[in-house]
């Protein structure tokens, strides 16, 4: 976007440095953080959908019950943040992870699961920044709210950029 556009638009949040890129700065109009939640089990996806939606900011943007499907919604609605399941029908949460981080590098991805420690190292592989345990709800807040307010200082005026149109890798099959 050309600097005059972008600030004949936001006159108000413009400022230009030569040479520089354009940053800008939406005061009292915060970004909503969207979140794409997948889990097998709908009592699980209502608590986490309860939990996130109550914290000012942040909104629970999709809910998948697979990883195929969890992969599928990533591409459709490009959140901020990912939370998956470890152990998810068709496609794991470690595999859709894996595909996830390659079609949407910026996407920041979580593994919420039962199985915690026991996969941690294999976790970061595939591109998850975060192993959360089930059992500590709180952690999960912590983790989210951490890895946002990381994004939003390493994308200063991401709002003006749009990710290109992906579609999922036919080595990923739903069952």
């Amino acid at each position: 976007m050309v600097m005059n556009d972008l600030c004949s638009e936001y006159p108000e949040a413009c400022i230009a440095i030569p040479d520089r890129p354009i940053y800008t700065v939406r005061v009292g109009h915060p970004r909503t953080k969207r979140i794409l939640i997948a889990d097998d089990h709908e009592s699980v996806l209502r608590g986490l959908r309860a939990t996130l939606e109550a914290h000012p900011g942040w909104e629970v943007c999709g809910e998948a019950v697979n990883g195929y499907e969890a992969l599928t919604k990533a591409i459709e609605l490009k959140p901020d943040l990912i939370i998956l399941d470890f152990a998810m029908p068709k496609v794991n949460g470690l595999q859709a992870a894996n595909e996830i981080s390659k079609l949407l590098p910026g996407v920041q991805i979580v593994l919420h699961t039962m199985y915690g420690a026991k996969v941690v190292l294999e976790a970061h592989k595939h591109g998850i920044f975060r192993v959360i345990e089930k059992a500590k709800s709180g952690a999960l807040v912590s983790a989210v709210e951490e890895l946002l307010n990381a994004n939003v200082e390493q994308t200063a005026g991401s709002d003006f950029t749009t990710r290109s149109a992906v579609t999922p890798p036919t080595s990923i099959k739903a069952d």
